[in-house]
This record gives structure tokens, C-alpha cells and sequence, in this order.
């Protein structure tokens, strides 16, 4: 998608208006239907169908799906109704005029894709219910698949407009491959609201806390849109692609450990097992630091090469690499710490705490913007990158002095000493890196063969 992207638009003003759409949209599907709904609804179907009652559970589901498609396309209309008011002072207030109402009309675009992908978790969340996850893992694949057409097919008569008609149609591919799935396992669309009933209330109260902590996370990606939207034109595209890059490391080895983890831990917290508690978190832990350590060296030090390779093409040209390596490195020196959060928030959701948390992102959150604002003056965007490093970092450091409290101890002894090892070796690794990325240089090697032997000595 992003390559596709990347080639017909470039970094620029078009791009910042895409991706600044996108932060009102997605704090309203946050709210309703996010990952607050699955922590929440997943549990209190399992119960109606442990005790059998698949009448009742698709009752529940029906009851479920339509609260959400009905509040999402409410706050979607009134959004799309306060939409120039919303991007001028909220969203990007620092973007011209002219790029400020393309941003509305993108956003009035996007939100038709969040009411549809409001439907489209519900009924991800009915098939993890069930124990189905083939379906649910290929809608986020073929997601972006609709933007790639939308860049490709619609973008030359369209503009930047092709790519929010491509998200509209990603988002309903999402939703329609989740669909016989559904049908598969008896599912049966009902025509009900439930609000007096006591399943519909439990998953409302669930989501509470859940929705307040993820709320917090995409105001303060709202708030540096909004800081973004100040500097030069590119760095709200930017960030976001950045990001993008830094996400792929943290997903597949934060996420993956997080969610592997989690049973366990529950398991072990619900039988008041400390020491298993100690145990597991640091052994995941010093996993994860082994793995991520070199990743950020990795990251930092062929980040130019790496962009240049995969979208150095068409409208990306080498000051657009430029301009989203500065982000690049900047996030990759957080992934430590993003993946680690994976495993200190998941702690905590073991013990059914889910109020520390909260706090505790809320403290850090408000570190970041304020952060954010100091450091964008010296830094351009690379200091809102870095300041999200930053907040990170300590954000994971406070849950485990906590849970250390909590626990009489996490391994952190044993922790450091890893910590200590891996920094060591990432050390002599980078060392090795750095001299071959100057000897690729030297020979004018292009970006393939530079990051293949960048990569290849760092491995």
C-alpha cells in the first residue's frame, strides 16, 4: 500500500490532509468499537455459549452490532457536520486554508469507512468469540489492499480523494470477508437494541476503563497531528510513515509476546502464584530485549537505505526518505520500549487492574505533548518522534517499579544483566554495520545492495 502511495503522491501537503482525516475518525471508532469492545464483548459471549444458549449469544451479537453502528454513524454525522471547525482548531490548525478544507472533505470521506468498520470489529469479535481466526486475520490484509487500488485507479483523476474512496472500499472488504463466517456458525442478523438487557449492560461497564486508556493514546496522536500540522509541509505524512516502519518490529515481537503471555499470566494471577507471576514476565521480558535491542541499532543505522529501497520511487524522491528517516530513528529508539508495554500493560490486565494502567498512560501522555512542544522548535518533527520515545520509555519503567512493588520484586537483576549483554553486542554489531554502510558508500553501492550487506554483517 504504502509503496503504491508513496509513488503516486510523494511527501507533501496532499498526504498530511490523508493522514490528518484520519485522527477524529479513528479516536470515535477507538471509543465505540475498538479494542475496548473485544476485551469486553468477547468475554460475556464465551459465558452464553458455554452455557450453550446460541439463541442468546446471537441475541447478544445482534444487540451489540447494532448500538455500535448506530452511536458510530451518530458521532460520525455530527463530525462530519463540525468538520471544518474540527480541522481548523483541533485537528490542524496549522495547515493553509485550502489544505484544511481538503482535510474536512477527506475526513466526511474516511468517517463513512470508520461506520463500516464499526460493524466489521463486532463481527471480528462474534468469530474470536467462536474460535474462528482464519476470517479475522485476513480482513486486516486485504484492508489495504482497497487503499492500493484507490492510489492506483482513482488517485490520477481523483487525487489524494482516490485514496479515501480506497479506504471506504478496504474497510468493506474487511467487513464482507468476515461475512460467511458468520453465516458458517448460525449467525443470524436480528433487528434488537437489548439496552435492558443484563449481557448488553455488563459489556458497556467492561468497557469503561479500556475505552478512557486507548482514548488517551489516540488524543495524544491527535495532539501531535495537530503539533505536526505547524511545521513544513510533509511531516504529518511523514511521522505517520515513521511509524509505520518502526510498528513492524514492535508487532511482530511485542504483540506476538504480549498476546502469547497474557493466558498465562491470568492463569497464574488467578491462582495468586507470585513467583510464576516473576517468572513469566521476566523471562517474556528479557526475550523481548534481546530481540528488540538489535532491531532499534538496526533500524537507526539502515533506516535511509531501508526507505530508499522499498518507496525511493515516482513522487518519493531522496528528500522525502530524508524527511521520514528523521522520524524513523527517532521511533526506533521507543521500540524497546513499545514492545515492552505489551507485556507491563498485559500484567496488569491479568490481575483484572485495568485503573494503574489508565493512570499511568494519562501521567506519561501529558509528558509526551508537553515534551512534544519543546523539542518540535529544535527538532522539527524528529523531537515529536522523540518525545514519543521518550514518554514510552518511562511510561514502561513506572508499570514495572510498580508491579515490583506489587510483586516483592520482577527479576529486574536479572533483567539488567540481559539488558546489559544485549546492549553490548548490539554495540559491537552497529560497530560492524557502520563500517560496511561506509565502504558501501565508498563504492556508490545503490540501496539494495547496501542494506542486503548492511543487513547481512549486522545478522
Amino acid at each position: 500500500r504504502n509503496i503504491v502511495v508513496a509513488q503516486r503522491f510523494g511527501i507533501g501537503a496532499a498526504l498530511d490532509a490523508y493522514y490528518a482525516a484520519f485522527r477524529l475518525p479513528d479516536l470515535l471508532f477507538t471509543i465505540v468499537a475498538g479494542g475496548a469492545l473485544a476485551t469486553a464483548f468477547i468475554p460475556v459471549l464465551a459465558e452464553s455459549l458455554a452455557r450453550r444458549d446460541r439463541e442468546g449469544a446471537w441475541r447478544l451479537g445482534s444487540a451489540i452490532l447494532n448500538l455500535v453502528v448506530l452511536v458510530v454513524s451518530g458521532l460520525a454525522a455530527l463530525a462530519a457536520l463540525a468538520a471544518p471547525l474540527l480541522v481548523r482548531t483541533l485537528i490542524a490548525p496549522g495547515f493553509a486554508p485550502a489544505a484544511q478544507a481538503e482535510t474536512a472533505d477527506l475526513m466526511r470521506l474516511v468517517l463513512v469507512s470508520t461506520v463500516i468498520f464499526g460493524a466489521s470489529a463486532v463481527a471480528t469479535a462474534v468469530l474470536h468469540g467462536v474460535k474462528h481466526f482464519f476470517l479475522p486475520a485476513l480482513a486486516p490484509v486485504v484492508y489495504p489492499l482497497g487503499v492500493a487500488a484507490g492510489a492506483w485507479f482513482l488517485a490520477p483523476t481523483m487525487g489524494v480523494r482516490g485514496l479515501a474512496v480506497g479506504a471506504i472500499l478496504g474497510a468493506a472488504l474487511h467487513l464482507a470477508i468476515q461475512v460467511p463466517g458468520l453465516w458458517r456458525y448460525g449467525f443470524r442478523w436480528r433487528p434488537v437494541l437489548g439496552l435492558g438487557s443484563r449481557e448488553v449492560r455488563r459489556v458497556a461497564l467492561l468497557m469503561g476503563p479500556r475505552i478512557l486508556d486507548l482514548g488517551i493514546w489516540h488524543l495524544t496522536l491527535l495532539t501531535t497531528t495537530n503539533l505536526a500540522s505547524r511545521l513544513d509541509a510533509g511531516s504529518v505524512a511523514a511521522l505517520e510513515w515513521g511509524w509505520d516502519f518502526m510498528q513492524l518490529p514492535e508487532t511482530v515481537i511485542g504483540t506476538a509476546f504480549g498476546l502469547v503471555a497474557l493466558p498465562t499470566l491470568a492463569d497464574l494471577a488467578a491462582s495468586g502464584n507470585l513467583a510464576g507471576l516473576r517468572r513469566t514476565l521476566g523471562e517474556t521480558l528479557r526475550a523481548v530485549v534481546t530481540l528488540t535491542v538489535p532491531a532499534a541499532v538496526g533500524l537507526v543505522l539502515l533506516g535511509r537505505p531501508l526507505l530508499a529501497l522499498v518507496y525511493e520511487r515516482g513522487a518519493f524522491d531522496a528528500a522525502a526518505t530524508e524527511t521520514v528517516y528523521v522520524a524513523l530513528r527517532m521511533y526506533a529508539l521507543g521500540l524497546v520500549g513499545h514492545s515492552a508495554l505489551e507485556l507491563a500493560a498485559r500484567a496488569f490486565f491479568a490481575q483484572q487492574d485495568t485503573v494503574t494502567p489508565l493512570l499511568i498512560a494519562a501521567v506519561w501522555a501529558a509528558v509526551s505533548i508537553g515534551l512534544g512542544v519543546l523539542l518540535m522548535g529544535i527538532m522539527g518533527h524528529g523531537g515529536l518522534a522523540l518525545a514519543n520515545s521518550v514518554a514510552i520509555t518511562g511510561e514502561v519503567l513506572t508499570l514495572l517499579l510498580v508491579l515490583r512493588r506489587r510483586w516483592a520484586g520482577i527479576e529486574g537483576r536479572a533483567l539488567l544483566a540481559n539488558l546489559g549483554r544485549v546492549a553490548l553486542t548490539s554495540a559491537a554489531m552497529g560497530a560492524v554495520v557502520v563500517g560496511v554502510l561506509a565502504g558501501a558508500e565508498r563504492a556508490g553501492l545503490g540501496a539494495l545492495y547496501t542494506v542486503a550487506a548492511g543487513a547481512g554483517a549486522g545478522l
